[in-house]
Formats: structure tokens, sequence, C-alpha cells
């Protein structure tokens, strides 16, 4: 079994890779420093396990694991952690595997045998119940030549084409695996939707207004690829629109 390694402190990396030079059964192929890399270096490398910090700056270990879910064949999880009980009771109750710091060879071991592939749902719910961020900071836009981690702050709109969800951005647009409907529960706190296959940017929005055949639609702060028949709002969202624009 391949085994990535993810921390963003060298020391720990190492006792990690110590660890796992002493297992017959697992091999390490690799490590990272932060979230980031560790996405990059899955999806380049295909390690069987990934053996994840939490607390890590930029993308935390619970974002890094929506991402490495996102990859054809994704890794399994194993979370080290230094969190409190109440996040460690949010792992036991949905059977994730983790192990504390710091970390001992009978408990790696024990957590490297029950390595499973999380659901998103799950990453969620364990996030929300251990006080931890809920919402990625990032999408994940991936080619055959390119991984693009692109910021959230950054998104003015998606957009659903069939099965495709297009992510307009500062700096252009790109196409994500994500589904809207998955987009529109976690991103419900700062983006709106307009109409059945568009989720804007609330913050982005700066007016609604009135098109020549009567119907409404937004019209954003910032230069946007966004055709305007895709900010036309549907009769069914635009209470709503409304609403949030009014901040209640």
């Amino acid at each position: 079994m391949k085994v990535l390694v993810v921390d963003d402190e060298q020391p720990a990396r190492a006792r990690l890779r110590q660890l796992l030079d002493d297992e017959e059964s697992y091999e390490y192929v690799g490590e990272a420093g932060n979230g980031k890399d560790a996405v990059l270096l899955s999806a380049e490398l295909r390690p069987d396990i990934v053996l994840l910090d939490i607390r890590m700056p930029g993308l935390d270990g619970i974002e890094t694991a929506h991402h490495l879910n996102m990859q054809d064949n994704p890794p399994a999880i194993v979370f080290t952690t230094a969190y409190d009980e109440y996040a460690i009771d949010a792992f036991d109750a949905r059977a994730i595997g983790y192990v504390l710091k710091p970390v001992r060879r009978a408990k790696l071991t024990a957590a490297l045998e029950q390595a499973s592939r999380l659901a998103p749902s799950t990453l969620i719910s364990v996030a929300s119940q251990a006080n931890m961020s809920v919402a990625r900071k990032h999408v994940c836009s991936r080619s055959q030549t390119e991984l693009k981690l692109i910021p959230v702050t950054e998104i003015s709109c998606f957009r659903a084409d069939q099965k495709y969800v297009t992510v307009y951005h500062d700096s252009g647009q790109d196409l994500i695996d994500d589904s809207l409907r998955a987009l529109v529960e976690e991103f419900s706190d700062d983006f709106v939707r307009i109409h059945r296959s568009a989720l804007v940017a609330v913050a982005r929005i700066d007016r609604i207004e009135k098109t020549d055949d009567g119907k409404s639609r937004v019209v954003l702060r910032d230069k946007s690829q966004v055709d305007d028949e895709e900010l036309i709002i549907s009769r069914r969202h635009l209470a709503e629109v409304r609403r949030r624009l009014k901040g209640v």
C-alpha cells in the first residue's frame, strides 16, 4: 500500500516516514508540507493512503480531503491530529481513521488498517460537529496537464450546463467536477441561486435590473464573462435574491 505523508512540520513528516519504513505492508512514496502540494502529489503518485495533518496553513486537512476526494481514484485518508476531544468524538462517531500526535507505532498501524474513503457529506458533518470550517476556501479545476485551486473569494458565478459546471472567477473561467446541488449546499452563506443552473456570489451583485422584455437579472459589480442571459433571475428565485441583497 503506497502512503503519502502530509504535514506542515518537517519533524512530524520525518517521524511518520520512519514509522512507515519499518512497516512491510506500507510503502512511503512521498511527502508534502501543505494541502495544495498534497493534492498535486496525490494526482501524480496515486497513493492508496494519505496521512493528512488537520491543522495546516492555507488548505487545512478537511479542505484538502475534499479535493483528494475529487480525484478519479481517491486515496483513503488517515488524519493526524492534536485536536481536542470534541473533534475526536466526531471522528469516532463516523469511523474515520485518525491518529493523535505524538504518533505512536501501534496507533498508526491500527489507523492504517482501518483507513477508508470518505464521502464529502461525511467530511462536512465531521467538520461541523468539531467546530471546524465546513465550506472550502477553494474549488479545484482539473485538466490532463494542470490542477488549479481557485479561491472562493475570487468567484463571481457557478453555472451548470448538462453534466459540467463552469466557474467564473477573476482570472477567467474553468470547468469543475462539483455538482451545482453540492455547491449550493456548501456555499449557501455567500452565494445565492438565481435560477436552476446558476449560483452567484452575493457580494459580487451590484443590483437587480429589468430587461427590455420585463425579466429581472442581476448586474455584477465586476466585469464578468458570464452571458447576460445566464444572469436572468427566475420568478421562483427572485424573492430570495432580493432578500439576500438586503442582508436579511
